[in-house]
């Protein structure tokens, strides 16, 4: 697919995705920016390697900054974003995959359970029984 085309569609699928879609998509990124960075390290490309880290950690960041405060999870959340990044940047000083596959399997874990939040968040409410 031309990039013309590619980056058209893009646009036109952040601009009509839920929340939910939206976050998932910005975690594939991460997922993605994480996965090249790795690879990046592993082939000494410490150039690429910085940027891809940096890109997983901006979109963390992001995560962080938009976390809705009043949610009793905000708090163990930003603690994981934290952390996140933190990992993020050892692997990136110390160039070692470790802290980055870490942090790559937990946003595949995080992943799955946002995907499931939004399998629910979309599900039509039980119907309230009339008996009484």
């Amino acid at each position: 697919m031309p990039a013309a085309t590619r980056n058209k569609y893009m646009e036109t699928a952040v601009q009509t995705a839920t929340p939910q879609q939206l976050l998932i998509m910005l975690v594939d990124g991460a997922i993605r920016f994480c996965r090249a960075g790795i690879e990046g390290i592993k082939q000494a490309q410490w150039e690429d390697a910085n940027t891809q880290l940096v890109k997983a950690q901006n979109i963390i960041s992001e995560f962080a900054i938009t976390l809705d405060r009043d949610q009793a999870i905000a708090t163990n959340l930003l603690q994981l974003y934290e952390y996140f990044n933190y990992r993020l940047v050892q692997a990136n000083i110390h160039k070692s995959v470790e802290p980055a596959e870490e942090v790559l399997h937990y946003l595949l874990e995080l992943k799955e359970t946002w995907i499931q939040a939004a399998k629910l968040a979309a599900a039509p409410p039980p119907v309230q029984s009339s008996h009484g």
